[in-house]
């Protein structure tokens, strides 16, 4: 079968599967117009959508140098896989994950890489992160692409690994990495897949041209999302009505599956996860939980595609459609720009009119943060840059006090009371803000959007957050030390009760061992080993008075003689191949030696004097020579004499290497060299032929010797050279 009749056979089995589901929901009698619910609270800002929505998706010109934050998302910092220098090409993974809540980071174009270093990235605290920073080649050329050809008949931990290895994290919210979204913990059973395409923030318009221009892209992700949930009950898109372009273009591209685009009414914040979910579901959220708790897993319409993309043609999440409006702009549009490009380079190529310009917003007005640093990149939650004019968003007058209007929690979608959050928030009571459900704030801003006080409520909720998260970590720091020091203790504990039963089974063991012996010891055999164990005594003693006489001590001094004798043969083969930089020590460490050779001689001097005047033993005498002592008499004086002749043989060489020339010595030290080299050569070979365990280090010894002849030999010819 071909690659085009099996990708035409994949779609025919889809096909049929969505038909056969289309037909299930009609038999329990679903219909394609669902009910919409209503969520509690919201406001109607001004929409301002018009301004971004008048040209096509549009592209920027290049950057010359991108810069990629290794963190886009929630979760942890990714790791880099590039250095310095490394030249990358687009799509190119150069930062892997690192645990299971991470995305891999990957090169938006090609280029070299130039820095990995903290810089300014958007936030809301204006910190620095670590990013890689590449310098653009122009080329733009993409990396070797994997796709998967028909990911319905792969297993789904395989189309899910591909999603996390692309990169892929939610493009409307916070960044969740998708992957991890799609595989709920704890066995959640999942009856509902929502798309959201609400996008509720005013000004921003991202959402609604991707789902205008790329709406085949979005339902395929559609399909793709709805495998890795093993085909869910419902797949529902979520629109408002202020959208009826993206909403037509959804519709025919929903044709002929079994997924329902439906329209609500516009309020804001009806984009938020847990107010979308009631929209369509009626379901509601618990107080810090996640959609899996209720059945639903939600996906932003641009995740969607990014899915979509990763899947059928292999390429990661490197670029993401932006919104860039504001009336301090000549040009406000959304563009498709390459992730890591920088902000000044985008409001440059917008005609940026900077005497206009109030500040830079990343969002919208009611959830967005300003940023002072215009070099930091756009990321994968970069949705809108927003450049107001001070009369388009005016900075808000300063707060004042309280009057307790009760206007903050009428609009709360979440249904908290943000006035007493607030009062606790400022007196830092963080069991009365866990208590009224702190954690359950989505920050819409809607609060302080109504707030007759002006009082930024949203911040303090922030803030406090910040601080309970903070907390928290403490604790569980404190809670893991004092698990390990409780841990440590009954681990000291235990080895000291079985180190004092072991000391208590010694002492037990040593008590039966003497009482045996004290009834051995009355026994007649106890006796007779008495007996022989005395026996045994006076040998060892008779032993010991032998090596006492005088031959043993000749014997001995002349040991020490003839191992001093050979200590200053050593040395003085040492002295004669020595560098200059060692001679001193040598000729210490000579002297040394001749002095022990000098006391070697005075004691083997004294110890034959004894051995003449001590009585002469005729058993050790042979009838065809002299006695034993008189040959050891004559061997210890054959070895003084040598000795002394070594001396003096050391001195005349000492004496004539003084008079050489540096060349002289060299070539002496060669020859010195060579002869080692030949003799360390043979005892390796003699020791290999006997396969001596000491061969190893016989053939170290002669690299070693070998290494230091060639270097001579090298220094020999450069002098030559020099000549």
């Amino acid at each position: 079968m071909s690659q085009v009749d099996h990708r035409q056979s994949a779609t025919e089995r889809r096909a049929a599967r969505e038909a056969h589901l289309i037909a299930s929901e009609k038999a329990r009698g679903l219909s394609r117009e669902l009910k919409v619910n209503d969520f509690h609270g919201g406001v109607h800002p001004p929409e301002n959508k018009h301004q971004s929505t008048g040209e096509p998706i549009g592209t920027v010109p290049l950057a010359e140098d991108l810069i990629v934050p290794l963190n886009q998302h929630i979760g942890e910092t990714a790791i880099p896989l590039v250095k310095l220098g490394d030249q990358v090409l687009k799509g190119q993974k150069i930062a892997e994950a690192d645990g299971p809540i991470s995305c891999p980071v990957h090169a938006p174009s090609s280029g070299t890489v130039v820095a990995i270093e903290p810089m300014s990235v958007p936030h809301p605290s204006g910190m620095a992160a670590d990013c890689i920073q590449i310098r653009t080649d122009g080329r733009d050329a993409w990396c070797a692409l994997s796709p998967l050809n028909d990911y319905t008949s792969l297993d789904i931990d395989t189309v899910l690994e591909k999603i996390r290895d692309c990169g892929i994290a939610g493009m409307g919210g916070a960044g969740f990495p998708t992957a991890v979204k799609l595989n709920p913990r704890g066995g959640a059973a999942i009856d509902t897949l929502i798309i959201n395409g609400t996008e509720c923030e005013p000004y921003i318009t991202a959402d609604d041209m991707l789902m205008r221009e790329h709406a085949d892209e979005i339902i395929g992700g559609v399909e793709v999302l709805a495998h890795l949930l093993e085909q869910p009950e419902r797949v529902l898109i979520g629109i408002e009505d202020n959208k009826p372009e993206a909403i037509k273009a959804m519709q025919q591209a929903a044709e002929g599956t079994r997924f329902h685009v439906v329209t609500f009414p516009t309020k804001y914040p009806s984009g938020g996860e847990k107010q979308l979910i009631e929209i369509l579901t009626g379901r509601e959220v618990p107080n810090e939980g996640l959609p899996a708790n209720v059945g639903v897993v939600c996906q932003n319409v641009g995740t969607a595609r990014a899915v979509f993309r990763a899947v059928t043609l292999g390429e990661p999440l490197i670029s993401r459609i932006t919104t860039v409006v504001g009336e301090s702009l000549d040009r406000q549009r959304n563009i498709e720009v390459p992730l890591g490009t920088p902000i000044r380079h985008i409001l440059e190529n917008h005609w940026i009119d900077r005497k206009r310009l109030q500040r830079i917003v990343i969002g919208g007005p009611m959830m967005g943060y300003t940023i002072k640093d215009e070099s930091a990149p756009v990321v994968k939650t970069t949705n809108c840059i927003l450049v107001p004019t001070d009369k388009e968003l005016p900075p808000p007058p300063p707060a004042q006090a309280c009057i307790r209007c009760g206007l903050c929690a009428e609009v709360c979608p979440a249904s908290l009371l943000p006035q007493q959050l607030y009062w606790y928030a400022r007196a830092e009571d963080r069991d009365k803000l866990q208590a009224y459900n702190l954690f359950d704030c989505i920050e819409c801003g809607a609060c302080s959007y109504v707030c007759p006080s002006s009082i930024p409520l949203v911040q303090y909720y922030r803030a406090a957050k910040g601080d309970i998260r903070e907390a928290r970590l403490e604790k569980e720091k404190a809670d893991r030390a004092r698990e390990r020091f409780e841990y440590r203790k009954l681990r000291l504990e235990k080895a000291e009760q079985q180190k004092e039963a072991k000391r208590l089974a010694r002492k037990k063991a040593a008590e039966e061992a003497r009482k045996l012996r004290e009834q051995q010891a009355s026994s007649p055999d106890a006796q007779a080993a008495k007996q022989e164990s005395d026996v045994v005594a006076a040998a060892l003693a008779r032993v010991k008075a032998k090596q006492a006489s005088p031959d043993q001590q000749l014997a001995r001094a002349q040991r020490t003689l003839t191992s001093a004798e050979h200590r200053v043969e050593r040395m003085q083969g040492k002295l004669h191949g020595a560098e200059e930089s060692q001679k001193p020590q040598l000729e210490a460490q000579l002297k040394t030696a001749e002095l022990k050779l000098k006391e070697a001689r005075d004691k083997l001097a004294e110890v034959q004097k004894l051995a003449a005047a001590a009585p002469v033993q005729t058993p050790h005498t042979n009838q065809s020579g002299p006695s034993i002592t008189e040959d050891k008499l004559t061997v210890a004086s054959a070895s003084s004499s040598a000795a002394g002749d070594a001396i003096e043989r050391a001195k005349a060489a000492a004496a004539a290497r003084a008079t050489m020339s540096p060349q002289e010595k060299l070539a002496q030290e060669i020859e010195a060299l060579q002869k080692r080299v030949q003799k360390a050569e043979a005892r390796l070979a003699k020791a290999r032929s006997e396969d001596d365990p000491n061969t190893s280090a016989f053939a170290t010894a002669l690299e070693k010797m070998q290494g230091k002849l060639q270097e001579k030999q090298a220094q020999q010819g450069r002098n030559g050279s020099g000549n």
